[in-house]
C-alpha cells in the first residue's frame, strides 16, 4: 500500500481557469464557483492517445465512485492532430468510450498553457481550496492518485469517504501494455515528426510519389509502397493498392487514421510477416486480416497472444484517400 503521510503534500499551484475552453460536454460550462469546496481532478487528454486510453478506466472509475462524496472530475481535451479539432469527432469519442463526466473543449490550447501542461495524458488533483497537491503525467500512479482523492475528501471534511481501491479491469484498447516485452515506440508518418523512415531515395515532400519497399527493414523502422503524399502530419494515399510496413517487437499495434473525405471508407489488408494475422488480430481487423477505415480515430490492428518476437506488419489499403499519422505499440 502506498501511505501519503501528513504534511507530505506540497502546493503546486492553484488551479488554472476553463475561461479559455471554446464549449464544454456532458455539461454547462464549470467555473470557480461552481468548484468551490470541492476536490477537482483535472485530465488532460486527446481522443487517439493509447497512453489516455490506457488510463481511462480508473479515471472513469474515480468519477463514478467519489462524485458522490465531492470529486468533480473535468476532462481537458486538447487536440493534437487536426481532425480532433472537429468536435463531432470529439462528441462520438466521448459517447464510444463511455466519459460521463464533463469534458472542457481546448481547441485553442487556452486550458493547457492557464495549467502550464505539456503532456497526454496529465492528471492534477486540487484540494477544496483549489490548490494543486499532486500531478501524475503519463500512464501509472493509479494507488496513489486514489489515497490522494481519499485523503483530500476527508481533510475538506467529506464523512464516509471509502477507504478501500478501485478494481478495474480494463480490456479492448485500455487494457494495460505488456512492458515487458515492449521494444517499439511511437512513430509518426508526417515528415514534422518522423524517424527512421526506410523507402528508398530521397522523400518528396508534400507532392505526390511513388515509394517502394527497401530489400529489408530493419527493427522499428517503417517504409511505404505506392504513390503517397508524405505531408507534415500525416502520409495521403494517392492511389489504391499502396501499402507501409513497419517491423516491429510489441504485443500490441495501434495506427492513427481516417478517411481523407468524410463520409467515405477505405477497405484494407493487414498482414503479419506475409500472412493473415488469424489469431493475433485486434479489435478493428478480423481473422483474414480485414477491416475498413471509416473513422478518423486509432484502429487496433494486432493484438498477439503467447510470446512476442521481431514481426513485420504490412497493411494494403485498397482504396486511395486515408491519412496514416502515427503507429502506436503495447
Amino acid at each position: 500500500m502506498i501511505t501519503i503521510g501528513p504534511g507530505s503534500l506540497p502546493v503546486e499551484g492553484h488551479l488554472g481557469g476553463f475561461d479559455g475552453a471554446i464549449g464544454w460536454l456532458n455539461s454547462s460550462p464549470l467555473g470557480a464557483a461552481d468548484l468551490r469546496g470541492k476536490v477537482v481532478l483535472v485530465d488532460f487528454w486527446t481522443y487517439t492517445c493509447i497512453n489516455w486510453l490506457r488510463t481511462l478506466a480508473y479515471v472513469r472509475a474515480w468519477a463514478e465512485k467519489y462524485q458522490d462524496h465531492g470529486l468533480v472530475v473535468i476532462g481537458v481535451h486538447t487536440p493534437e492532430f487536426p481532425f480532433e479539432h472537429d468536435i463531432d469527432n470529439v462528441r462520438q469519442a466521448v459517447m464510444d468510450m463511455a466519459v460521463d463526466y464533463p469534458v472542457a473543449l481546448d481547441n485553442d490550447y487556452a486550458v493547457w498553457r492557464a495549467f502550464n501542461n505539456r503532456y497526454w495524458p496529465a492528471v492534477y488533483i486540487a484540494d477544496a481550496d483549489g490548490r494543486i497537491r499532486h500531478h501524475q503525467f503519463g500512464e501509472g500512479g493509479y494507488e496513489e492518485c486514489e489515497r490522494l482523492i481519499q485523503r483530500l475528501l476527508s481533510e475538506a471534511g467529506r464523512e464516509g469517504v471509502p477507504s478501500d481501491l478501485v478494481s478495474v479491469a480494463p480490456d479492448g484498447l485500455e487494457a494495460q501494455a505488456d512492458w515487458a516485452s515492449l521494444q517499439s515506440p511511437e512513430t509518426y508518418l508526417g515528415y514534422e515528426q518522423a524517424r527512421r523512415f526506410a523507402s528508398p531515395g530521397d522523400a518528396a515532400l508534400d507532392r505526390t510519389h511513388t515509394y517502394v519497399v527497401p530489400e529489408t527493414l530493419e527493427l522499428n523502422h517503417w517504409a511505404l509502397a505506392g504513390d503517397w503524399t508524405l505531408e507534415r502530419r500525416a502520409s495521403v494515399l494517392d492511389r489504391a493498392g499502396g501499402r507501409i510496413l513497419f517491423r516491429f517487437h510489441a504485443r500490441d499495434v495501434h495506427l492513427v487514421m481516417g478517411p481523407f473525405t468524410r463520409g467515405t471508407s477505405v477497405p484494407f489488408q493487414v498482414l503479419l510477416d506475409g500472412e493473415p494475422p488469424h489469431e493475433a488480430h485486434g479489435l478493428d481487423v478480423d481473422e483474414l486480416g480485414t477491416g475498413t477505415v471509416e473513422q478518423q480515430r486509432l484502429y487496433q490492428l494486432i493484438r498477439q497472444p503467447g510470446s512476442i518476437r521481431d514481426r513485420t506488419l504490412e497493411i494494403t489499403f485498397r482504396a486511395p484517400g486515408v491519412e496514416a499519422y502515427v503507429f502506436t505499440f503495447g
